[in-house]
């Protein structure tokens, strides 16, 4: 399966997904989210609406709210951004972060060599993984503003297990977006990873980033904007399910997470 990933069309099945997951088609969209909803166990007690008659379309229903009591947000100073399961957390190390088992990548590379990604050589970070069934809206784990935020086009390769331990740099050669926030902790860099079916990411302060897809590398300043989002608010989500990665600068107060943990929004990362 993951060789094949090499010869699928990635970003035209994207298209294909993208504009599917909007039909309003009542029968279409009831009929293939009741579908999902079982096929994958998804919890819709904890959804604002908690039928699937009550979605416009099958993104709006993929990308929904919860309730305000299904997540309590922690006091700790870091939370968990995302519902998901923990792929990798440690120290980077000379610029390396382990992808997995006997795979590591650069913090270079993932950044998209920016400037600043010479402020990660040292520090910890945490990978964590959507699966479908899960929450995919993403909130702030941390008080931040907002610096910058880059879009690096790339490959769409699913993100699962099984690729992750087989294809090499795959974080760091998948589309993604990357935000740079400054915290009481210094610079930190929020990377949202694109996969297949799931080239479509969007932030609260942009909108929709992606798609269309582009080929070359785009860059946004927010210095002087003054745009501060607070622990536990939404930055934003992925349209279908996909990665995040935090990176966070060499501080003693690494994150208290296991490889394959179940983590939810807003836990705290800090013992």
């Amino acid at each position: 399966m993951t060789r094949l990933q090499y010869l699928l069309p990635q970003h035209w099945l994207s298209k294909l997904m993208f504009r599917f997951a909007r039909i309003e088609n009542t029968w279409l969209k009831n009929t293939f989210t009741h579908w999902f909803v079982k096929t994958y166990q998804v919890d819709l007690s904890e959804a604002k609406r908690e039928h699937v008659e009550d979605y416009k379309h099958f993104n709006d229903f993929f990308t929904r709210s919860l309730k305000p009591s299904a997540r309590v947000i922690d006091k700790s100073q870091i939370i968990c951004p995302v519902d998901g399961a923990v792929s990798q957390v440690g120290k980077i190390n000379a610029s390396q972060i382990v992808q997995a088992k006997n795979r590591l990548y650069n913090v270079e590379q993932l950044l998209g060599n920016d400037i600043r990604s010479s402020e990660f050589t040292e520090g910890f970070f945490t990978t964590i993984y959507l699966s479908p069934k899960d929450y995919h809206r993403i909130h702030m784990p941390y008080d931040g503003t907002l610096l910058s935020m880059s879009y690096i086009p790339g490959d769409l390769f699913s993100v699962n297990q099984q690729t992750t331990e087989n294809i090499d740099n795959l974080f760091a050669r998948n589309e993604r977006v990357v935000c740079y926030f400054e915290t009481e902790f210094g610079l930190c860099a929020f990377v949202l990873v694109g996969a297949i079916f799931v080239g479509s990411m969007q932030t609260v302060w942009h909108g929709q980033i992606n798609p269309p897809y582009k080929k070359q590398v785009q860059h946004f300043d927010y210095q002087g904007q003054a745009i501060t989002l607070k622990k536990g608010e939404e930055l934003g989500r992925f349209n279908m399910g996909s990665t995040i990665v935090m990176l966070m600068p060499n501080q003693d107060n690494q994150f208290t997470l296991q490889a394959g943990e179940v983590v939810k929004m807003g836990q705290s990362l800090l013992a």
